[in-house]
């Protein structure tokens, strides 16, 4: 989170001082570090949220009642 919030730092002081191109390339690493954070945090076993229409795990098939009797 740190790295996000330092990316886009560093674009709002290039913008600040008008380099245009460092300020997008910081916008663009900005955008990539934060889907590779909301990756980890998804799909990591131990961080991870719990989202339930995610499936990360498989799931066990439904049994009927009326196969047990």
């Amino acid at each position: 989170m740190v790295a996000v919030f330092a990316a886009l730092l560093c674009a709002f002081v290039a913008g600040w001082f008008g380099r245009r191109r460092l300020a997008a390339a910081c916008i663009a690493a900005t955008f990539v570090l934060a889907l590779g954070l909301f990756l980890y945090e998804v799909y990591s076993p131990e961080y991870g949220f719990r989202m339930p229409w995610i499936r990360t795990q498989a799931v066990p098939e439904p049994v009927s009642l009326a196969a047990l009797s």
